[in-house]
């Protein structure tokens, strides 16, 4: 069954002041996640953890190679925001219901409808196909 995002849920979201571990966010500024991780931080006011295979630090803030990697001082995970590969999502989403996160972002683009059933299963919230960059005129942000 293809999911279909809770306005209530999106808005909750991308209001409530929490911790974003960003998979995908690297020192790459030609990629979309550089530009939206800088909406998150500093127009929504989150932190960021940046996720990405090198573990580099982006934005001054301390990168992680996994979700495992994520020190416990940094928990809890509020939302785990997805700028990867539909292939590739379904592992993160596994790892962000493994790690304790409370939701998972699926940016524009990104489906994978078993693992978005688990993290429901699991009790995490579900945006999926979805930019926060995108929706933040909605909410004044």
């Amino acid at each position: 069954m293809k999911h279909v995002n809770d306005p209530a849920v999106l808005e909750r979201l991308m209001r409530t002041k929490g911790t974003w571990a960003i998979v995908g966010l690297s020192t790459n500024e030609w990629r979309s996640a550089y530009d939206v991780a800088l909406y998150v931080r500093d127009r929504m006011g989150m932190e960021i953890i940046p996720v990405n295979l090198r573990g580099e630090d982006v934005h001054g803030e301390k990168g992680f190679k996994s979700l495992a990697d994520i020190p416990p001082e940094k928990h809890p995970i509020d939302v785990v925001d997805c700028f990867i590969n539909s292939q590739k999502v379904g592992a993160v989403i596994d790892q962000a219901i493994e790690v304790g996160a409370k939701a998972v972002w699926l940016q524009l683009g990104v489906y994978d409808d078993a693992a978005v059933e688990r993290a429901k299963a699991a009790g995490l919230d579900v945006i999926q196909d979805s930019c926060p960059a995108r929706e933040g005129w909605r909410f004044g942000l």
